[in-house]
């Protein structure tokens, strides 16, 4: 049975008379990568600040290796480790002497366990240059080398992809999913990038108004939403033939989506040229995530 590393129940946040977080319930377990997204104002940024003790809940339970952040805040931030934003580095310091004054902050990490960072994040070569030499990605890099200093057994990252380019965003996944595989991390991934999402994590949670409207593996969230799609003339003749064999939906440019199903398109595809239509287009579309969480969000915009 897979272990939790990290559980959240009921939690909540009132701020002022306005309930900000309402009720929310999620956990990681042991070597997985969960994401989490929400639209503008949905309280993922909130909810992040609780997990790792930055504002306080008005109420619930928040756990980090079965240490509760409420009674035992120190044993539970001692298996955190966490970048929320952009990783606050001091750029006239070289990569080595950041990672050695955090490492000063934390009993008993020394100079082995810098090095066992630096190589875990592939910053070697360049470990003892200035940090204002550093590119982006590279900062990102060391923010996390800084963040796992202390053996921790969750991570959290805040839109760790943030401002890199397509090569630094694909790099970032490879790193991530190894933190997950080969060193058995729990990580927390929140990011706008709806697509790196879907090819980075395990399961995802959809936040909206306070609440998870939605927590699964993203192969659960996608199944059975593969469709086909349709450009056909004349269109009338064209949604009256499909209409009567499966369930359509017409676009405003034309187009007419049906589930997918490849066996029975063949089929339909000789309904309509039989009947006369011309079909010109017929299209496999496959599921992503974006298309899902505009549904469950009303089609609110990420943040």
């Amino acid at each position: 049975m897979e272990k939790s590393t990290l559980s959240v129940q009921n939690l909540k946040k009132i701020i002022g008379k306005k309930e900000i977080i309402k009720g929310l319930n999620f956990e990681l377990k042991e070597g997985e990568v969960f994401g989490f997204l929400g639209p503008n104002g949905a309280g993922k940024t909130t909810t992040i600040r609780m997990l790792v003790g930055l504002i306080k809940p008005t109420s619930g339970k928040i756990e980090i290796c079965g240490y509760n952040i409420e009674s035992h805040f120190y044993e539970a931030m001692r298996n955190l480790g966490c970048i929320v934003e952009n990783p606050e580095l001091y750029p006239y310091l070289s990569g080595y002497d950041n990672l050695l004054h955090f490492a000063r902050m934390l009993d008993g990490i020394g100079k082995e366990r810098i090095k066992e960072v630096t190589e875990l994040v592939g910053l070697t070569e360049r470990i003892h240059d200035k940090v204002k030499t550093y590119s982006l990605g590279m900062r990102q890099r060391l923010g996390i080398a800084q963040a796992l200093l202390g053996k921790p057994k969750v991570l959290i990252l805040d839109e760790p992809t943030n401002g890199l380019d397509p090569a630094g965003i694909r790099e970032m996944r490879q790193f991530i999913r190894f933190l997950a595989e080969k060193e058995g991390l729990s990580v927390l991934v929140s990011s706008h990038l709806l697509s790196e999402i879907q090819l980075l994590c395990d399961r995802v949670a959809i936040i909206s108004k306070g609440s998870i409207i939605r927590t699964d593996t993203v192969e659960q969230l996608l199944s059975n939403r593969e469709q086909m799609v349709w450009r056909v003339e004349p269109l009338e003749k064209g949604k009256e033939i499909l209409a009567n064999v499966t369930i359509i939906e017409v676009e405003g440019d034309g187009l007419i989506r049906t589930e997918y199903d490849k066996y029975r398109a063949a089929e339909w595809n000789k309904q309509l040229v039989d009947a006369g239509v011309h079909v010109l287009e017929m299209n496999r579309k496959f599921p992503v995530l974006e298309d899902l969480f505009l549904e469950l969000t009303g089609g609110d915009t990420i943040d």
